[in-house]
């Protein structure tokens, strides 16, 4: 009867205008949880798209009751009705494999939904405290859970990694707060050991001991009915004028294995897919190629594997890119370097965007190995200036956009050139989206921090931070507010 009320709310304040929701009486949520609903259902049932199947296969049998708090979350998405559907679309290709996952290890389906709280399953994500990836894992908690990072590679950017990692997270919790969904959220939020501090005061003062007595931090307190409401508006969205987005109940993309190291530029060419796609599906990804390894693991769209196994396919062999990583240690320079990876050092100085031949001890440094036309890929290659040169000209030559070609050589696009100058020429692609794609975020010192700290969670240099901020000194006060440039992948 209630939810029949809500809904002629509902259709009322649509057609006047206003899409406000109103509850009179805010009640607790009790959800039943059925175990036999957790078992992977058998795939002979053709499902027309992914909601029908949660709602088919989810294992809430209980109505939920909408709080006041819960209301007002589910106003935000009702806003904008069109913005709410894109909202919903960013999980197109990740979504299935999250159900699948999570149906593998017998939780409930309804948990597809929380990657859209944690970070509108946006792979590139991070937070202002460094969680990091669709799920938000924290570096310790990714390392719990085999999330490593290298200098080519961020497993908790990694979209399928970090699921597989998240899901098992989540079972360790479920099983841990003996089946309670509320506190299986809260401790995803806010870590296990404060819901078990949090329990175990209850329980001295004899309180209630579910998630709606407990004494949790604010955002804490937040995070269920932000997950409630989202579900609501999923799960009846018929109700409340909601066009869901089409995603269809089966995978959309594909797992391909590639013998060799891989340029993810060369690879999306090749597809004829936009490179951001590409560095959106393989997120783990965070320079220019895949890891120097044996093999490449890649997810593509469904639709382009047929031309992936195609004859025409040129990662069909071995790909030799023979590039390589050097940290800098004491007593190195350029010059041996070149002699001992077989290589120039004007080529190394243009590979790293070094301005003079001084190496800092700890820098990492992309050195090819050897002259060979295995190597003739450079991501920035220098052009020199002749004679009538223009960047508009240049721009035009190499298909760049002018605007692009002057912030690579810090020009303005009115700018003249001069006889002989030297104008780095790179990729418009792998520039715009390694060099430009930075976000900046505001961080709050906490007691303790220091710019190296700092600097080793959100991975930047401490030059950047000083530059940024435009520090004086390096003394960092708790509760300082200072602006961080990290890179979106």
């Amino acid at each position: 009867m209630e939810r029949q009320l809500l809904t002629i709310f509902f259709i009322l304040f649509f057609f006047i205008g206003c899409q406000q929701l109103e509850i009179k009486e805010p009640k607790s949520i009790d959800l039943d949880f059925h175990e036999d609903s957790y078992q992977q259902v058998v795939k002979d049932v053709t499902y027309s798209d992914i909601w029908e199947y949660i709602l088919q296969n989810n294992s809430i049998k209980n109505e939920v009751v909408l709080t006041e708090q819960i209301l007002s979350y589910m106003n935000v998405h009702l806003k904008d009705l069109d913005k709410f559907e894109e909202y919903l679309n960013d999980s197109y290709y990740f979504m299935y494999f999250v159900i699948n996952e999570l149906e593998k290890n017998n939780l409930p389906i309804e948990l597809s939904i929380l990657p859209y709280i944690e970070s509108n399953y946006d792979p590139f994500s991070i937070s202002s405290s460094g969680a990091v990836g669709m799920w938000q894992f924290m570096p310790r908690t990714g390392r719990l859970y085999d999330l490593n990072k290298s200098w080519w590679n961020e497993d908790r950017h990694d979209p399928f990694k970090s699921t597989e990692a998240a899901v098992s997270y989540l079972k360790y919790l479920y099983q841990r707060f003996d089946k309670d969904i509320y506190l299986t959220l809260a401790a995803y939020n806010a870590g296990p050991s404060l819901v078990d501090r949090r329990i175990d005061q209850s329980k001295r003062k004899e309180d209630d001991l579910d998630f709606w007595s407990l004494n949790l931090p604010s955002q804490t307190k937040n995070y269920v009915p932000k997950y409630l409401a989202l579900r609501e508006l999923i799960f009846n969205s018929e109700e409340y004028g909601l066009k869901m987005p089409k995603i269809p109940y089966d995978s959309v993309v594909e797992k391909i294995v590639i013998d060799g190291q891989v340029e993810i530029l060369a690879l999306s060419e090749f597809l004829e897919i936009k490179p951001e796609l590409l560095y959106k599906l393989n997120a783990g990804y965070t320079k220019w190629a895949s890891a120097p390894k044996d093999k490449s693991i890649f997810f593509i769209p469904k639709e382009k594997y047929a031309q992936f196994v195609s004859q025409e396919n040129p990662f069909n062999s071995i790909n030799n890119i023979n590039w390589i990583t050097h940290t800098v240690k004491r007593g190195d320079n350029l010059w041996d370097l070149s002699i001992k990876f077989d290589t120039e050092v004007n080529i190394i100085k243009e590979v790293n965007y070094l301005n003079n031949d001084i190496l800092s001890i700890n820098d990492t440094l992309l050195i090819p190995l050897s002259k060979t036309k295995s190597n003739d890929f450079i991501p920035y290659q220098m052009y020199i200036v002749s004679e009538g040169d223009t960047l508009w000209g240049i721009a035009e030559k190499y298909n760049l956009d002018v605007e692009d070609l002057a912030k690579m050589n810090s020009l303005n696009k009115n700018e003249y050139l001069q006889l002989g100058q030297q104008l780095s020429i790179g990729n418009k692609n792998i520039y715009r989206n390694i060099e430009s794609r930075k976000r900046t975020i505001l961080y709050s010192v906490k007691q303790g921090d220091n710019l190296f700290k700092i600097s080793e969670l959100f991975d930047v240099t401490i030059k950047s931070i000083e530059e940024i901020n435009n520090f004086n000194q390096a003394t960092l006060m708790p509760g300082q507010i200072i602006k961080i440039a990290i890179r979106a992948f």
